[in-house]
């Protein structure tokens, strides 16, 4: 599906969706959990429906209203299931040690890039205990075994998703175990946010400083929640209103623990000059969603923007420091890509034609572009929002924006 834009400022109100990350955690909590719980203000998209396809696979009885999701815990466990994380890193990464806990013959699919992402860290750890996987570099994977506890060794500069992957599987072994961080942490906040998610469901775990020990045995409860709205996606709107949109941005909460809550920070920090605010220097490596709309702020900003600390964006849904760099150079820009961010030149954007890349947040990025571009602007591959925020392009509308399918595939 392609979009045209015409170029207009936003203007109203925005309910931001459910936060994509609390909710994949919630659900993997609930389903883990004795019991019948309720997760109300989840807002679904493909990778949510990857998570709960997975948790289904593996014995979770999961019912979806309109009031929300019920989830009645695993009671008896599959012995064999296939996992379709669709383009769903999340999913993939939470569920392999899930099922290595639980000791179910697992195969692995997905789609997209999804299959070049690594699993290293998994197939290093969890092979040493006691898990045996069939596994080319690529999908479908197969892997087997029962997970036994014990010292787990990770790279603090890996996906945060693989600490949260252990967080909640390590918990349900008997023994007790370490996670034992190599070096520095990145994107941090993920990990916290899980750690929250568990102390809701009852699981608790301990920060050390050598990272976190968990002890077994311990049994998830049972909780309904709601989840709180989305930063990563608000994101858009709050650099959209930098661009000069007026939109009232709803359905957050001020307390988040959410890593891209420091969206708020970076917007309202900037200081102004000649009516365009001043570049900004950004390590991004606990914020890496951020980094594409980040892009296209600096190119609005005055002078020379940069953003570092997100080597790992290469190897998302596309490579994102290259396809954020062609996205917004294909609109009149000036951003060069290094081996770890990005330098953002001003700019005065023009239009044109964007290639997502198949990348949600690329896509949404061209978007806001689009709002101060002097031409009409056309988004190739837009149906890619729906891996996150399918309602995005329909907000966008009822905000004012003027954009419209020209192609329908």
């Amino acid at each position: 599906m392609d979009i045209k834009i015409i170029p207009s400022k936003l203007k109203g109100s925005v309910d931001i969706p459910s936060s994509k990350s609390l909710t994949h955690r919630a659900l993997i909590c609930a389903a883990l959990s004795e019991g019948k719980s309720f997760i109300r203000n989840v807002s679904k998209s493909k990778d949510i429906t990857a998570t709960i396809n997975a948790l289904t696979a593996i014995g979770a009885d999961i019912t979806e209203s309109s009031d929300g999701i019920k989830v009645i815990g695993i009671s008896r466990r599959s012995l064999k299931a296939a996992i379709d994380c669709c383009e769903s890193g999340s999913t993939l990464r939470f569920m392999i040690p899930i099922t290595a806990a639980l000791g179910i013959d697992a195969e692995y699919l997905g789609q997209g890039r999804l299959p070049e992402r690594p699993i290293t860290p998994y197939i290093r750890e969890l092979g040493s205990n006691g898990i045996k996987f069939d596994y080319n570099n690529t999908m479908p994977f197969k892997m087997s075994g029962q997970l036994k506890s014990g010292m787990f060794s990770l790279e603090g500069n890996i996906s945060s998703q693989f600490i949260t992957g252990f967080l909640f599987a390590l918990p349900l072994l008997e023994g007790d175990s370490k996670i034992i961080l190599t070096s520095p942490l990145e994107s941090k906040p993920y990990a916290d946010m899980t750690i929250s998610c568990l102390k809701q469901f009852g699981v608790l775990i301990d920060e050390t400083d050598y990272g976190y020990y968990i002890k077994g045995g311990q049994k998830y409860t049972a909780k309904d929640i709601t989840v709180e709205g989305d930063y990563s996606q608000a994101a858009f709107f709050y650099v959209a209103n930098i661009l000069g949109s007026k939109i009232n941005i709803k359905n957050l909460s001020e307390n988040s623990t959410q890593g891209d809550k420091k969206i708020v920070e970076i917007t309202s920090g900037l200081c102004y000059n000649n009516n365009y605010p001043e570049g900004f220097n950004i390590n991004a490596s606990d914020i890496p969603d951020l980094v594409p709309v980040l892009g296209v702020l600096g190119t609005f900003c005055s002078g020379t923007s940069v953003i570092d600390g997100a080597e790992r964006l290469k190897i998302k849904e596309s490579d994102r420091l290259a396809a954020t760099s062609a996205a917004v150079n294909a609109l009149g820009g000036d951003i060069t890509p290094t081996d770890s961010g990005l330098i953002i030149r001003h700019a005065e954007l023009t239009g044109g034609t964007v290639d997502s890349a198949g990348d949600h947040r690329i896509a949404m990025s061209a978007a806001i572009a689009a709002t101060i571009c002097r031409e009409p602007v056309v988004i190739k591959g837009a149906e890619c929002v729906e891996k996150s925020y399918p309602d995005f392009f329909r907000d966008y509308i009822k905000l004012g924006g003027n954009a419209n399918v020209i192609i329908l595939e």
